[in-house]
């Protein structure tokens, strides 16, 4: 297992929080709400590639 990956994915999740409440405290909740959106497709856009491996595992173990 990678732990690169969770690393990655957590960090992202702790960037996406604090700018989520410091934008939130200050009273922009539409850019607060972007960033949420944002760090979603970011943290997509890392798993993408594990998911097609996990894709391509499966297909070799049941020789699809």
């Amino acid at each position: 297992m990678n732990i690169d990956l969770i690393f990655q994915v957590a960090g992202v999740g702790i960037v996406v929080a604090v700018l989520y409440q410091l934008l939130s405290r200050a009273g922009r909740d539409e850019q607060a709400l972007m960033v949420t959106i944002a760090g979603l497709i970011a943290v997509l856009f890392i798993i993408t590639g594990e998911i097609g491996d996990l894709f391509d595992s499966i297909k070799q173990i049941f020789g699809l």
